[in-house]
């Protein structure tokens, strides 16, 4: 399924499968396992888990500017995003898991009565570009999926979904081909070899291919693998988003 053919109600499905996924993930661990390091360098899970409740809340602000045509910024500010995620890393599990099933549960609660008038409102990120409502339950997903990866709890970027995988690919190749400085990273190819995807990263000519399983490229584009599984040369990326 591709991104112009999926609708907010597909996505929405999709938004609850993996947001049952990683619920039940954080009910596996323990306290200790909690505070342990997770795969983002300077997190622990407990970070990443609070991040996943405060994404959701600011998920939800741009859900209801889209409903109402009250500007609600996602984030009050991104110090305030950050007091937000370091405040709640150390809490207990049971505050933790309790905080992050309520908070998904608003942000569905909402996302599943928005009319079709309310997915075509236009709000803004917290990096400031403007974006239609429907686009909204794109993000939450990403989320979901990537740092569910992230915990660093055996869910790995193979198990990402196909229709995830597919859809997300092209977008990072995308964000990455605008960040890539001529001459600091040559141009290059990926070619998936469990589909016939195929696609340039940077601008002009490319000097080399990528070869993997979709997954492994997507990956390793996002900073999640060292693309040990990949065949060819690996050049340095921009960081991803």
């Amino acid at each position: 399924m591709t991104s112009a053919t999926t609708t907010p109600t597909d996505l929405l499905a999709q938004v609850a499968a993996s947001t049952a996924r990683f619920d039940a993930a954080i009910g596996a661990l323990t306290d200790a396992e909690l505070s342990e390091p997770s795969l983002l360098p300077g997190w622990t899970r407990g970070h990443v888990v609070a991040h996943m409740s405060r994404n959701a809340d600011s998920l939800l602000n741009l859900l209801l500017w889209a409903r109402t045509g009250i500007e609600i910024p996602q984030y009050a500010s991104a110090a305030q995003r950050d007091a937000d995620i370091e405040a709640g890393a150390p809490r207990h599990l049971d505050v933790q898991h309790a905080d992050f099933t309520a908070s998904a549960h608003r942000w569905q609660a909402v996302a599943t009565t928005m009319s079709a008038a309310d997915w075509q409102a236009v709000v803004r990120n917290r990096q400031g570009g403007s974006l239609t409502a429907d686009q909204i339950p794109w993000m939450r997903l990403r989320e979901t999926e990537i740092h569910h990866v992230d915990l660093g709890v055996g869910y790995t970027p193979a198990d990402w979904p196909t229709a995830f995988v597919a859809r997300l690919l092209p977008e990072a190749i995308a964000d990455l081909s605008a960040k890539m400085i001529p001459d600091a990273t040559p141009t290059f190819d990926i070619q998936a070899t469990d589909t016939d995807f195929i696609a340039t990263v940077g601008p002009g000519r490319p000097h080399h291919t990528v070869l993997g399983p979709s997954a492994a490229l997507l990956a390793w584009l996002l900073g999640r693998s060292t693309g040990a599984d990949l065949t060819g040369p690996l050049p340095p990326l921009p960081a991803w988003k």
